[in-house]
């Protein structure tokens, strides 16, 4: 029971009424030693003693806010009442919060006379030597115990804060340094992407306009003029990617100018360019709203997608359909992350926004499913884009057999 008891009342130390009791304890706790002290030393009986002393103890309330009246107040109950904690306490305040050579010395003198000298003064025995010499011994130790004390716990808390200081300093350097080795793993994987890309896709230019050169097959040319004007858009994509991942510090704004800004204007050169059996309804007219950052998400969406049909439904029909909508969920939406699907129907929407949505059939079974590669980041990456920007995507295989990417991009995230 007894066990019991004492868990109980940590448990309420630690609880509410603990945290509101912790910030009162320095206030009240000096307080009532001094006047614990006032009546060990005066008794209960109500005179001039006990009334200095009570009204020194009384004042330490103030002691934080004005430590050196405080202190000043506490003298005559040393000297009347012949009390000890309240003027002690008072001159460890003033050593903690206003610690001047000047001012503690006068405040240490002071206190050894208040103490030194007997009240009333005519007691006083000037040849009492031996008695002089230990009551002044006591009173300069009674002075020098609170000073000490007090700058001790001053100068531990001016180490702590510079502790503290260093710590966000040696952070600060450390996020510098991860910068730094990030900025040159950056500029190492844009030489390796310049060295090895470049040189392949350059490689492919020229061989296709090598064949649309020499060949007189009016197919072999076109598909050949197709091909070299890839490789060209991508070596313009890849140089812009470069650039992007040389920026470091203040060239990020000028890597932003550096990026590749494909829009809606240019999804129909990119359909074109597909060789696949794509519909394409567009229902927004490119630039008319919006932002520059949503139509690039619509673009890269189509792009990624049309790149997954060639991949894994060769063949397959497309549709690309494009379209303005009222309400576009955001990011608090309550979607699911895995399958981007909604929950609810309590959720939050913006004024204006984008509808991207391709939709492919099942692939040809006579068709050859190219052996391209793929590492299946493709539409995490559009997932996370569309995040981003405070939008959603979905994308999940259809009755039919085919695969439907949807994309909803709010304007003001843009």
């Amino acid at each position: 029971m007894v066990a019991r008891g004492e868990a109980k009342g940590r448990a309420l130390l630690r609880g509410r009424l603990g945290r509101r009791l912790r910030p009162l304890a320095p206030v009240v706790v000096p307080v009532l030693l001094a006047i614990a002290d006032a009546m060990l030393v005066n008794g209960l009986e109500l005179d001039l003693e006990v009334g200095v002393s009570m009204l020194a103890a009384a004042a330490l309330v103030l002691r934080r806010r004005f430590p050196l009246p405080v202190f000043l107040f506490t003298l005559p109950g040393l000297y009347i009442g012949y009390i000890w904690f309240a003027p002690m306490i008072g001159l460890y305040t003033l050593a903690v919060h206003r610690p001047g050579r000047a001012r503690l010395g006068l405040c240490a003198v002071l206190l050894i006379t208040a103490h030194f000298f007997p009240y009333p003064i005519s007691d006083f025995v000037l040849t009492d030597y031996r008695e002089n010499t230990q009551v002044l011994i006591d009173a300069c130790v009674t002075s020098a115990a609170p000073i000490a004390l007090g700058l001790l716990v001053r100068t531990r808390r001016e180490l702590a804060s510079r502790v503290e200081d260093l710590t966000r300093s040696l952070r600060r350097e450390d996020r510098l340094l991860a910068d730094r080795v990030k900025t040159t793993e950056r500029a190492r994987l844009a030489r390796e992407m310049h060295d090895v890309v470049a040189h392949q896709v350059s490689l492919i230019s020229l061989q296709a306009g090598a064949v649309q050169v020499s060949t007189e097959d009016a197919a072999a040319r076109a598909g050949a003029r197709t091909i070299r004007e890839l490789s060209v858009r991508t070596l313009e994509e890849l140089r812009h990617m470069v650039g992007v991942l040389r920026a470091d510090g203040g060239e990020a704004a000028e890597a932003d100018g550096l990026a590749p800004q494909p829009d809606l204007e240019e999804l129909p050169r990119l359909i074109e360019m597909s060789a696949l059996d794509v519909t394409y309804e567009g229902g927004v007219v490119a630039g008319a709203s919006g932002t520059k950052t949503v139509e690039r998400a619509a673009f890269r969406t189509v792009q990624e997608a049309l790149t997954n049909v060639r991949k894994h439904a060769p063949g397959a029909r497309v549709r690309v359909r494009v379209d303005p909508v009222d309400g576009v969920p955001g990011e608090g939406s309550g979607r699911d992350e895995g399958a981007g699907r909604a929950e609810g129907a309590g959720e939050s929407r913006a004024a204006h926004g984008l509808r991207v949505e391709i939709r492919n059939g099942p692939p040809d079974a006579t068709a050859t499913v190219p052996a391209l590669p793929g590492g299946g980041h493709g539409l995490v990456g559009l997932r996370e884009r569309a995040q981003s920007l405070g939008g959603t995507l979905e994308a999940r295989h259809t009755s039919d057999g085919g695969f439907v990417v949807r994309a909803e991009f709010p304007y003001g995230a843009g």
